[in-house]
């Protein structure tokens, strides 16, 4: 043993030698340069030596005999880091956690969630026949701690189609769709805001995606809490949804929310959204939530107008909802009910959570780009949850949609989904 590793071992444990003056080893004499520390090492348990009362600190030892001296260590608080990083592939053979090592790791936490759906829909357009869908989404985030304000997080994302009726180069059995890197950003506090920069997701108005469900490159900023003022600005997904490239050029919007006591709070809302082209397509919301025991209920006015209006186009927009409980993934047996009534212009909505699937609880798909984008869409939906296990979230939404100018313009969809958080 080298004469800086068996000092380095016992500094490390931090108890004087002195008070250890007996001879562990007859190979170690009284004068030897590692007595003291060997006499340390050997009162703590920390080494042993061989059944013949010898040291044999001439003889080389072998990784997996040092990993043990290295895990005794540890056992007894030593601060031996980087000898638990050189040994670590024996450390875990042997079963040893290294918590300093695993302190210094929790500095990037991996989370992720599978869904698996299956959404079946008639009457897409006129008695066009029924359609089935189903496939896997697999999501990783990725937390990197950046100091104790801002923290990194990142989201890659796989979706294996089973079956898609309309993109049917898409279907594979046992081969991988495309994985990409959909989120990025920075989160954290300057002074009293909360700050998010980067490619993250937004949900407008009203948590449930009325009006967009989808990424934006650009950033926000939160602040308050009775009184809760958020603005943001930057340039959304031309991805999904109706007309999907307002806001791809550039946009921006501010809204602000007060608590009406203890259970209620009014939001209201202005978003602006720019095309390439210059038109520009403007949002106002207004809206209440009111809880009553264990019902919630949500109601929404939304008015929009675009440049160059069309005959066709409708400005107003609103929607009413009923929501009792809710699974919570963390609690077996939890369960949750939802109805919904929609009455939305085509000039309130821009990628709306049933187009894109992209809701936090719909997730839907329940039409697509062209279905209702002449004057927008009514009807209702109905949407249940059940937490089968911890971590398992089963939960199941029936849409019933017609086009508001034309009725021939509907879609029933049955839609299941199970969501699996690990």
């Amino acid at each position: 043993m080298k004469k800086s590793l068996v000092l380095a071992m016992a500094m490390a444990l931090g108890v004087t030698a002195s008070a250890y003056a007996a001879n562990p080893f007859s190979d170690v004499p009284a004068g030897h340069w590692a007595y003291d520390s060997i006499s340390k090492l050997a009162a703590a348990g920390v080494i042993e030596g061989y059944g013949d009362d010898t040291f044999r600190g001439d003889r080389l030892m072998t990784r997996y005999e040092m990993a043990q001296i290295v895990a005794k260590a540890m056992a007894k608080g030593a601060n031996v880091d980087k000898l638990a990083a050189e040994f670590a592939d024996e450390l875990d053979a042997l079963g040893v956690r290294v918590a300093a090592l695993e302190k210094k790791s929790d500095n990037v936490k991996i989370t992720g969630n599978i869904r698996y759906r299956y959404r079946w829909q008639t009457n897409r357009v006129g008695d066009g026949p029924r359609k089935i869908n189903h496939d896997l989404r697999t999501r990783l985030f990725f937390n990197g701690k950046v100091n104790e304000n801002w923290t990194y997080v990142g989201m890659l994302e796989n979706i294996q189609n089973f079956h898609d009726w309309e993109k049917t180069e898409k279907n594979h059995v046992g081969e991988d769709d495309a994985t990409d890197w959909q989120r990025a950003y920075l989160q954290g506090r300057l002074g009293g805001a909360k700050i998010t920069a980067g490619r993250y997701h937004e949900e407008l108005v009203g948590g449930d995606s009325d009006v967009y469900s989808n990424r934006i490159d650009g950033i926000k900023a939160q602040y308050g809490d009775k009184v809760r003022l958020m603005g943001w600005y930057g340039k959304m997904a031309k991805k999904g949804g109706k007309d999907a490239d307002w806001g791809n050029k550039k946009s921006w919007g501010a809204h602000l929310g007060f608590d009406l006591g203890k259970t209620a709070d009014l939001f209201v809302g202005y978003d602006a959204m720019q095309r390439v082209n210059d038109d520009k397509l403007k949002l106002f919301d207004v809206g209440v939530n009111a809880k009553f025991g264990d019902v919630k209920a949500t109601a929404i006015y939304l008015h929009g107008s675009k440049d160059n209006e069309a005959d066709t186009d409708k400005k107003n927009g609103f929607t009413i909802q009923l929501a009792y409980k809710g699974a919570v993934a963390s609690k077996p047996g939890s369960w949750g009910f939802l109805a919904k009534y929609y009455n939305q212009g085509n000039l309130t909505y821009v990628d709306h959570a049933a187009f894109t699937g992209k809701g936090a609880f719909t997730g839907t798909d329940a039409f697509n780009d062209n279905t209702f984008k002449t004057s927008g869409f009514k009807g209702f939906r109905l949407s249940a949850d059940y937490t089968v296990a911890k971590n398992m979230v089963t939960r199941v939404s029936y849409f019933d949609l017609k086009g508001k100018a034309d009725n021939s313009e509907k879609a029933k969809t049955l839609y299941g989904e199970m969501i699996v958080t690990f």
